[in-house]
């Protein structure tokens, strides 16, 4: 037996209880997996409170690090003993489960598992969309929201490589130092300043070609009215709500925009594309090139007040769970 975090109805951070669940032993392919550390994000809450429909009950996250236990037949790339992480596998908060093998990455030495569990989802979020769905270029200026998130604290640090000019929304004088020291050039307080005038203002009127926006229902209009001709809005997660339905007209009025809703999903599709996407990020990570901020821990148990406070925009940087 092992201890999970599920829920049985789909509501607030008070449908999630903590429930002994059987975990089997691995099939083909499979890996049965201890888990160390247990990241949490905003697709939790989603799918927690109904925005993203689940079949019920259902064990909540999608992300973790942790040690193999077993390894089913087949399983040739990894070993019991060896240290493990993964993103994009619903089920997550638990002490153990079993899982694909080939849906796993090997932790390298000098990155602990705390870290791990911290940046596969952030941080090949952040990979994915600064490099494939909009490939920043040198000297590009770029708008991100939420620069002081686990996302944007990891993004912030890219566009820096890049040497991309990069401008940062957050929502209070704390966040806008937290994401200066990671990489954004400019930082805009929305809670004390207009951003689409500020945007305005630091570009002298020419405004961006891309906006990454995870925000979604408060920030989608005045992200299309910070774009250039032809710009590109990201849209990549909902922390405020769902992006009403649009009348597609209000593109060709504001320039001919264009608009993506991307998933990390789509682009670790490949065994290929996640291990590429994960070693770069390590990589970065072990060179000391990128820090990724742990900023706060809790107890498997006491998952539903990590979501309070996820949701409560109580939290920079990554949070994660230890069973």
């Amino acid at each position: 037996m092992a201890k999970a975090i599920r829920f049985h109805t789909q509501g607030g951070p008070e449908v999630l209880q903590l429930d002994d669940i059987q975990v089997g032993e691995p099939a083909q392919g499979q890996v049965r997996i201890r888990h160390t550390a247990i990241g949490v994000n905003f697709v939790d809450t989603y799918q927690r409170s109904g925005l993203y429909p689940m079949q019920l009950p259902a064990i909540a996250g999608n992300e973790g690090a942790g040690v193999v236990e077993a390894v089913g037949p087949g399983v040739k790339d990894l070993k019991k003993g060896d240290r493990v992480a993964y993103t994009g596998l619903p089920g997550s908060y638990c002490e153990a489960r079993v899982v694909p093998a080939d849906r796993m990455v090997k932790i390298p030495k000098g990155i602990s598992d705390e870290t791990a569990a911290s940046m596969m989802l952030k941080g090949m979020t952040a990979h994915y969309l600064v490099y494939s769905t909009f490939k920043v270029k040198k000297g590009d200026l770029v708008l991100w929201h939420a620069a002081a998130g686990g996302v944007g604290l990891i993004a912030g640090q890219f566009l820096k490589k890049i040497g991309a000019v990069a401008i940062g929304t957050v929502g209070s004088a704390e966040k806008a130092t937290l994401a200066k020291a990671h990489g954004y050039k400019h930082v805009i307080n929305y809670s004390s300043e207009n951003f689409v005038e500020r945007v305005k203002e630091i570009t002298k009127g020419k405004k961006v070609p891309v906006v990454y926006d995870s925000v979604g229902k408060t920030t989608w209009d005045g992200s299309l009215d910070c774009l250039q001709p032809r710009g590109l809005m990201v849209s990549f997660g909902n922390a405020s709500g769902p992006v009403a339905p649009q009348n597609l007209g209000i593109l060709a009025s504001k320039g001919s925009l264009y608009v993506t809703r991307p998933t990390l999903g789509t682009y670790i599709a490949s065994r290929a594309d996640l291990v590429k996407r994960s070693n770069d990020l390590f990589n970065m990570v072990k060179s000391k090139k990128m820090k990724i901020e742990t900023t706060k821990t809790y107890k498997l148990a006491d998952a539903a007040q990590a979501h309070r406070d996820l949701e409560g925009r109580k939290t920079t940087g990554s949070v994660v769970l230890v069973p």
